[in-house]
């Protein structure tokens, strides 16, 4: 009996890896979208916190709902990937990142949209880059269960003094719009945006 269930165990497992999306990157070329295949072995869920956040002066709260095509149907079971600066504005590393950690740093993040398709990331709020060329930023990537994986519309934060027309897009990548408000909740700045899985992505 025992050898039974075993044989069974073993059958199902070999099937479930069988079945595993292979990725496949859509929506024109994207430097460093692989990244959001860099999470190991992992277990994902909701909500993930990113290093540096107990100490940080200004402490970050993004969280949002990921939807369906349909843009009303919660997206279960998708990988949203987000990296950014420091206090900084730099994309610290300790020297020993692999992959697009050694471009991105260890301030990035993975989580998991269970069946209300939302997401929660606690990190720090991010700052412009010591040249002064770009405004602030989190750069946020999704892999679907299916495998398609792509970049979405850049956040900036409302107010960035570097903030131009130059970065707000018509058709955001995503579906809504990478501009967000920078709200102050008693010790932690909170900021929140959605995603539609497809939406404005070229050839999808």
């Amino acid at each position: 009996m025992k050898s039974l269930l075993l044989l069974i165990a073993l059958t199902f497992s070999a099937c479930a890896k069988s079945q595993e999306a292979s990725p496949q990157l859509v929506g024109g070329n994207c430097e460093g979208c692989e990244a959001v295949l860099e999470y190991g072995d992992r277990e994902l869920i909701a909500v993930d916190t990113l290093p540096e956040f107990e100490s940080a002066a200004e402490k970050l709260k993004l969280s949002g709902t990921i939807y369906e095509p349909d843009g009303k149907t919660p997206a279960e079971g998708v990988i949203l990937y987000i990296h950014h600066t420091n206090a900084e504005g730099v994309y610290p590393t300790k020297g020993d990142e692999e992959g697009w950690g050694k471009r991105h740093g260890y301030l990035r993040g993975w989580a998991k949209t269970g069946k209300d398709g939302k997401f929660t990331f606690y990190t720090q709020v991010p700052k412009s880059y010591p040249s002064r060329t770009e405004p602030a930023h989190i750069h946020p990537y999704i892999l679907e269960p299916d495998g398609k994986y792509y970049w979405l519309e850049t956040i900036y934060f409302k107010g960035d003094e570097l903030l131009s027309d130059d970065h707000v897009s018509s058709s955001p990548r995503g579906g809504t719009p990478g501009v967000v408000e920078l709200k102050k909740q008693d010790d932690i700045y909170v900021i929140n945006r959605d995603f539609i899985l497809g939406k404005n992505i070229p050839e999808y």
